[in-house]
């Protein structure tokens, strides 16, 4: 099989080292990403060839149907792919209060609609069409990347809770009805991690300095953690994990 992962947000954080860390597997890689400049990701690609695997890094909005239904198109076109891997860390969100004094600094309904679309429903129609089009097969794993977001409340953080909630329950529902064809679906909820996307959150210092407290080992989650895991997954070849939410924290949960 020519083993492929497609990777939704990969060319930053935990889907950059998702792609670094499979290649480094020997796993090919297709990547989309939205909004680094070209020199960067020329840098990136080079990077991942030089592990001896294939590379194609595609910039478009991942939420777009028509960008989704081009990309599968190009993945059809490669011979005897096998999509070892789907990996939706897609991380683009309002933060804003669902309610304020200000209603003008209110979430509004296209705000959430674009939110849940975007980090939870992306899911669902990637996933659909991989299958549709015969791209999964036995031993496929799908992965998402949620949150303590998902099960938590933080300030300006109601619209990407909901999408974290409803991602979640997405990657359930998708584990039940893929488990006869023998493909997993898991979420992995990473600890606090040093992301961009972290660095938007107002607040998000304190988050850091309540999480080094209570982490007992001391430090945050980094993203190659996550991509360790990720690659475990991938590389078990059974389907008989799957429906979960997995903490990849390093016990940031046991004294919270």
């Amino acid at each position: 099989m020519n083993n492929w992962a497609v990777i939704l947000g990969a060319s930053s954080g935990i889907g950059r080292e998702c792609a670094i860390e499979l290649a480094k597997n020997k796993i090919n890689i297709f990547g989309v990403y939205l909004r680094k400049p070209k020199d960067y990701i020329q840098e990136l690609e080079d990077e991942i060839k030089s592990y001896g695997v294939k590379v194609i890094y595609k910039k478009m909005n991942a939420a777009s149907e028509s960008n989704r239904l081009d990309a599968m198109k190009e993945l059809q076109s490669i011979k005897n792919i096998n999509v070892k891997a789907f990996i939706h860390s897609l991380a683009f969100g309002t933060l804003k209060p669902m309610i304020d004094k200000d209603p003008t600094n209110q979430l509004k309904q296209k705000q959430i609609a674009m939110t849940t679309d975007v980090m939870s429903h992306s899911l669902i129609y990637w996933t659909q069409d991989l299958f549709n089009n015969k791209l999964l097969n036995e031993n496929s794993q799908i992965i998402s990347m949620t949150s303590a977001g998902g099960n938590k409340q933080w300030s300006n953080y109601g619209a990407v809770s909901l999408a974290k909630s409803s991602l979640e329950s997405a990657t359930r529902q998708l584990a039940l009805e893929l488990a006869p064809f023998k493909i997993a679906c898991n979420s992995l909820e990473a600890g606090v991690t040093i992301t961009a996307a972290l660095e938007k959150i107002p607040g998000f210092q304190s988050m850091i300095d309540r999480t080094l407290k209570l982490n007992p080992h001391k430090r945050l989650t980094i993203p190659k953690d996550i991509a360790n895991a990720v690659v475990m997954l991938c590389l078990h070849n059974t389907s008989w994990i799957t429906g979960n939410t997995i903490k990849v924290d390093g016990g940031e949960n046991l004294t919270n």
